[in-house]
């Protein structure tokens, strides 16, 4: 399949929303997860990108949604209403939540396929050789759309490693297909190993890929980052792990979040939606996930010496999380790894940049392991 599968020349074929939505961005960590035996085929044997087989004899990673060109700029302070201020510096970097979680996958050398769509403009070439560079990301059904620009951010990065943003959609919102079919990316979401998905694209595009795995048993993770509109039924239906953090918990449920008793009644009401895996980040509290009917799992921080920047942290977790459980690794494990991976993440400043490695992530736990407690 060659890029440009999500062209269409079809009038009155085309889906395209284009809001803007802000978020600020806490410090993050992150945690545990498994899934219930029911209709789903066995999708995790044991494997490793080390052992014998062949890399593409896995089942991959496909990443369903945003890119964005992320342009940073450092201040002192966030301007007031009216107020200019001047940044120290800028710097134009691939990101958006989509392509950060499939960058993290490539750098953590899995097969990854990444599924989205770019305006043809410099930001567009901008993503495709951070993915390219990324571990050789897949692209085959990453489309460039004409007319249209590739969606882009402003990260206002402040000297303590916290950031706010302003995220434009642009082609991320733009031009897909109403009905998407395999040619769009569908049969390579039905082989997947794990599918992510995240709130910077329509929630119709959404809401076909999960129908889609979830005829085929692939599991699906929901972040919960991105429009702050109320997400469908119908996609939390299809929804195997839903992962908000606590301000995203509490704008979704209209509740309290301040304490971890606060936490757990919220993630019930997503229990109550039919969502049995709520994976919640908290920030320096670190992160719990609550599957319904069993007690919470906790899972504390892996401090980082230097946190320079936050952005990306989460998608970094969410992917390493997910390469961990398509290796067939245990629950602890995959907290482990991907909470070492957000970890080294914040300690560079940019969304792709700051992906860690496979090499590094392991170097840390093994510091943990033989460090005095």
């Amino acid at each position: 399949m060659t890029a440009g599968a999500f062209s269409s020349s079809k009038p009155g074929n085309l889906l395209c929303q284009t809001p803007y939505f802000t978020h600020r961005s806490p410090k993050l960590s992150f945690p545990d997860v498994f899934f219930p035996p029911d209709n789903r085929r066995n999708r995790f044997p044991a494997v490793s990108v080390t052992s014998e087989n062949s890399a593409a004899d896995l089942p991959p990673l496909v990443v369903v949604g945003s890119a964005n060109a992320d342009i940073y700029v450092e201040i002192d302070r966030l301007p007031g209403e009216g107020e200019t201020v001047a940044a120290k510096s800028g710097l134009n970097l691939a990101g958006g939540k989509g392509a950060n979680q499939a960058a993290c996958g490539g750098r953590l050398s899995y097969p990854t396929y990444f599924v989205g769509q770019i305006g043809d403009d410099a930001n567009g070439r901008l993503i495709r050789d951070a993915l390219e560079t990324s571990g050789g990301v897949r692209l085959d059904y990453v489309a460039s759309v004409g007319g249209t620009p590739t969606g882009h951010a402003v990260v206002m990065l402040l000297a303590n490693g916290e950031n706010s943003i302003i995220i434009v959609g642009g082609a991320n919102m733009c031009g897909w297909p109403s009905v998407l079919g395999d040619e769009e990316g569908l049969e390579v979401v039905k082989k997947a190993g794990v599918v992510l998905l995240q709130r910077e694209i329509p929630d119709s595009v959404n809401i076909q890929v999960a129908k889609a795995a979830r005829s085929a048993g692939v599991p699906v993770i929901l972040d919960a980052g991105g429009m702050d509109t109320p997400i469908p039924p119908e996609l939390l239906s299809y929804v195997d792990i839903f992962s908000p953090n606590e301000s995203e918990l509490a704008r979704l449920t209209g509740m309290p979040t301040e304490s971890f008793e606060d936490v757990g009644r919220a993630v019930r009401k997503f229990h109550d939606m039919g969502v049995k895996q709520v994976l919640v980040k908290l920030g320096a509290k670190g992160s719990a996930l609550f599957v319904e009917g069993e007690e919470p799992i906790k899972q504390p921080i892996i401090s980082a010496p230097k946190v320079v920047d936050t952005t990306g942290a989460g998608d970094t977790f969410t992917a390493a999380f997910a390469v961990a459980l398509v290796e067939g690794k245990s629950k602890g494990e995959c907290l482990r790894f991907a909470a070492a991976a957000a970890s080294l993440c914040v300690q560079v400043k940019g969304a792709i940049p700051s992906m860690p490695s496979r090499e590094s992530v392991t170097g840390l736990l093994q510091s943990l392991i033989h460090s005095p407690a």
